[in-house]
């Protein structure tokens, strides 16, 4: 980096991608999680498998999963990454579901991106599959768990939101 306090920015202020170009490979996770809120009545219906579009959580867990691999063609600077591994989890508690995403890599840069990306779209496609059913739903709460590897070391979110 050329010493910008923001290191999309060159020294003219203008947006760039990093250079990860001279750093080191080494193992990086992320873990993201975001929620659903719904009503009772979705709530139960998708923890019984009722939800007339079919199996919400089999359809979300793939679209959470494609979407931390196409994570660099949503958000313009992030380096394409070759992922070793995406999981996708989903726990309803009450009238919420709790998605978390884990994704890993051995690269250059991280996988925050790629792990908050995951929960997005996870979420998107839990509101697109049961919207005929409760269009209040609110999704939110998008936040990095942790992240591990890479020269900024291990973060560990303090509080915990769950």
């Amino acid at each position: 980096m050329s010493g910008n306090k923001f290191s999309h920015l060159d020294s003219e202020g203008k947006a760039r991608m990093v250079d990860v170009s001279g750093k080191e490979d080494s193992s990086r996770t992320a873990r993201a999680r975001a929620t659903v809120s719904m009503s009772g009545q979705t709530a139960i219906a998708l923890q019984d498998g009722k939800v007339p579009k079919g199996d919400v959580f089999a359809v979300a867990r793939i679209a959470g999963i494609q979407a931390a691999k196409r994570t660099s063609e949503l958000i313009p600077l992030c380096h394409p990454l070759m992922l070793s591994s995406v999981h996708v989890d989903f726990e309803v508690i009450d009238e919420c579901v709790i998605i978390e995403a884990e994704v890993q890599t051995y690269s250059r840069t991280g996988v925050e991106m790629e792990a908050l990306t995951a929960c997005s779209v996870s979420a998107l496609t839990i509101y697109d599959m049961c919207k005929s059913m409760d269009k209040e739903m609110v999704i939110a709460d998008l936040v990095l768990l942790e992240k591990k590897g890479g020269s900024s070391g291990h973060f560990l979110r303090e509080a915990d939101l769950k």
